[in-house]
């Protein structure tokens, strides 16, 4: 408690304030009555609670994160990425650095991917999953590798076990080309949705063709 009200006071936040809303996010945070333990005794995931605590407790306009997911159970990655979006959406600005691309994915508005210290990406992530991301279709079923290569506008084919991943040509018409599944597919399940952030980051980093040429066989 020390230290997050000696973070309150640097940013001339009112202490009695401060006080409340600390009690209020250990309680969030599963931190009840460790107001007066040393840092050192917890462990690394309450550790990450603490340091998000103090660099909230002032109600930041501009807030700063690097890795705050890293070493927090799936539980407390939930709590995290509601305290988030409420911070955002109450109007505080987040720089969010993170090599979890699902987490970016889910949380970001804009992205800006660097590689060897160069800007290859930038963009609201609407933009940027549809330039650099073209479809792709997971087919969960029995179906030869063979088949599924013969089916219009399809560039590759990815199977394991009983999964396949259809990787589609760029500016497809997906309703028109999914009547042109053959009737005697294998189809458990269907899943159709564009290549994730992860995919396009290894790309990139990789050097691959994705960020030259869209809709390219590495897509």
């Amino acid at each position: 408690m020390d230290i997050i009200l000696y973070f309150a006071e640097l940013k001339d936040y009112p202490i009695k304030k401060a006080k409340e809303r600390a009690l209020q996010y250990l309680e969030k945070f599963g931190l009840e009555g460790k107001e007066n333990v040393s840092v050192e005794e917890l462990s690394k995931g309450m550790g990450q609670k603490v340091q998000f605590i103090g660099s909230i407790i002032h109600e930041p306009e501009l807030l700063i994160l690097d890795e705050p997911f890293s070493g927090l159970d799936p539980v407390s990655q939930d709590v995290f990425k509601q305290e988030i979006k409420e911070l955002a959406n109450n109007g505080t600005a987040i720089l969010l650095s993170s090599h979890q691309m699902n987490l970016v994915e889910e949380m970001c508005d804009r992205l800006f991917m660097i590689n060897r210290g160069q800007k290859v990406i930038y963009g609201s992530l609407k933009d940027v999953k549809s330039k650099y991301a073209n479809f792709k279709c997971t087919i969960l079923g029995d179906n030869p590798v063979h088949q599924l290569k013969s089916i219009n506008q399809v560039s590759r084919v990815e199977q394991e076990g009983h999964s396949s991943v259809l990787y589609l040509e760029q500016g497809i018409e997906l309703p028109s080309w999914l009547h042109t599944l053959p009737n005697d597919l294998d189809i458990v399940e269907l899943k159709v949705d564009r290549i994730s952030l992860h995919e396009i980051f290894v790309d990139v980093a990789l050097g691959r063709s994705i960020t030259e040429e869209v809709g390219g066989t590495n897509a």
